[in-house]
């Protein structure tokens, strides 16, 4: 029953549509046919999507009705869908038909990074934040010249994990963390020292470092951070948790020592 449609999408994205390069045929899922039922059901493709455990970047609907054969689901998708069934994006499928309803999902997979990553994943976030500030940048309107590196110090990778579990666990996204702590309170908990400069960045929902920082960066109060060169020193960490929207929760905790 899957297979029809998903050969027929296939058939499209690959020729009927016209050839275009580099293109992999989709793949059939459960997760999407699951989320494809909740389509039916009436639900929105965002909540069809949050409700089927599947976690993806990117996904699309099409929705076919008075379809009566396999030949016409392809004749229709290439007639109204090629741009979507043609995103070189999305890897994965899932259908459901009822009568002569069709609902088909079709989705990009996250790529959530797995906590063993985490020294690969902050050392990559470190080479990206020093590369900014050795090439020096504007922040909003303040331009900041090129300033040394910073270094991944062990007390601020502890203070950064600490805040995004404690934002992943809770579904939140502040400074202050649930037990009311400041940045500058837990990096002291996390046994740093005496510090006379403290500060922090946060994110929620970017899947890579590359992602990560570009948002950092992006932001003037967030890129102020990373270019200002009174910090020293870094600490790095990011925790998940799959039943909230933003999925990953990061942390960049900055300070130097007195």
């Amino acid at each position: 029953m899957q297979s029809a449609p998903l050969n027929a999408v296939n058939h499209d994205r690959l020729r009927g549509c016209g050839a275009a390069a580099g293109l992999k045929p989709l793949f059939y899922s459960t997760l999407l046919s699951n989320a494809a039922k909740r389509l039916a059901d009436g639900l929105s493709l965002q909540a069809a999507m949050a409700s089927s455990g599947y976690l993806a970047v990117e996904s699309a609907e099409i929705r076919l009705s008075g379809v009566a054969s396999d030949p016409e689901i392809q004749r229709l998708v290439a007639e109204h869908y090629c741009r979507t069934v043609q995103n070189p994006r999305m890897q994965d499928f899932g259908v459901e038909r009822r009568a002569r309803e069709v609902w088909m999902v079709l989705a990009a997979p996250a790529s959530v990074p797995k906590s063993g990553d985490a020294p690969a994943v902050s050392r990559l976030v470190l080479e990206l934040v020093n590369k900014a500030r050795a090439a020096g940048r504007r922040c909003g309107g303040k331009l900041f010249a090129p300033v040394g590196p910073l270094v991944l110090d062990p007390a601020l990778t502890r203070a950064a994990l600490e805040h995004s579990r404690d934002m992943a666990q809770h579904d939140a996204f502040d400074h202050r963390g649930q037990d009311g702590s400041t940045p500058a309170a837990r990096i002291d908990r996390a046994g740093f020292g005496a510090h006379r400069i403290v500060g922090e960045n946060i994110a929620a929902g970017a899947m890579t470092p590359d992602e990560v920082t570009a948002g950092w960066l992006a932001s003037p109060a967030h890129c102020e951070n990373i270019m200002d060169g009174r910090f020293l020193l870094i600490g790095i960490g990011y925790a998940e948790n799959r039943q909230t929207r933003s999925v990953v929760f990061w942390t960049q905790d900055f300070a130097a020592r007195r």
